[in-house]
């Protein structure tokens, strides 16, 4: 399961990345799974690869998988292997962050790293909370909410800040407000018992043998080891 980066328009290029991986690797399932519950995919005995979130690797997955690898998206501002997250508000909106705190937030899940705890630190390092904040489910339906005027600011994956801006009209209705300090970026899990070390030389290969097109479409640069405890350093935000 590639689910976290994979909007209509991406689709094709991550299909074509898992059939090199499952090339280099000589096994696995034929087709991506999509639709189905994370959980349900992240937990699985049998799982052979799939990407999760750094919260929930580090508040419930952490000894129930493998980490495999955490791809470099090559985003500015940050190591390689690493991402963060961008508060984002309506162009029209002159606010700054500060100001924008004291209204309502649009977050997607409270389990997100880059859309919920890494701005919520942020905010509390600076002595702010939101004013009141909205469940949206996802970081475009955030967007969304920001753009529509149902919120006043949101914080979005990075790497999904410039999917949006590159394939949805959100990036002429929101910007910039903020970014909050780098954290390790998504990464890739396998299951206890799978070989990882197999895996991760299919996907570091794969990655090589994406079509330029492929590779710029998804950002993929490279693959880094960033290890457990590094996940599991990141601070939680005290407001649940």
């Amino acid at each position: 399961m590639l689910g976290m980066y994979d909007m209509p328009a991406l689709q094709p290029a991550n299909d074509r990345f898992w059939a090199l991986i499952r090339d280099h690797l000589g096994h696995g399932p034929e087709h991506l799974t999509r639709g189905a519950d994370v959980w349900d995919i992240w937990l699985n005995p049998k799982l052979t690869f799939a990407q999760t979130c750094g919260m929930p690797f580090r508040t419930q997955l952490h000894g129930k998988v493998q980490l495999v690898g955490t791809p470099d998206y090559g985003l500015a501002g940050c190591p390689p292997g690493y991402y963060r997250s961008v508060f984002v508000a309506r162009q029209n909106d002159l606010r700054d962050l500060d100001q924008l705190a004291t209204g309502n937030f649009a977050y997607n899940e409270k389990l997100s790293q880059s859309g919920w705890a890494a701005p919520m630190v942020h905010l509390e390092g600076r002595g702010l909370r939101p004013g009141s904040i909205m469940a949206t489910g996802g970081h475009a339906q955030s967007a969304a909410a920001v753009a529509d005027g149902e919120a006043d600011f949101a914080a979005l994956d990075a790497l999904t800040w410039e999917m949006l801006k590159a394939h949805t009209d959100l990036g002429a209705d929101l910007r910039e407000a903020g970014t909050t300090a780098p954290t390790p970026a998504l990464p890739y899990i396998t299951a206890k018992g799978q070989d990882t070390p197999a895996i991760a030389r299919a996907v570091r290969a794969a990655i090589g043998d994406l079509s330029s097109s492929d590779r710029e479409l998804l950002h993929l640069r490279g693959l880094i080891d960033i290890s457990a405890k590094d996940y599991l350093s990141i601070p939680n935000p005290s407001q649940v």
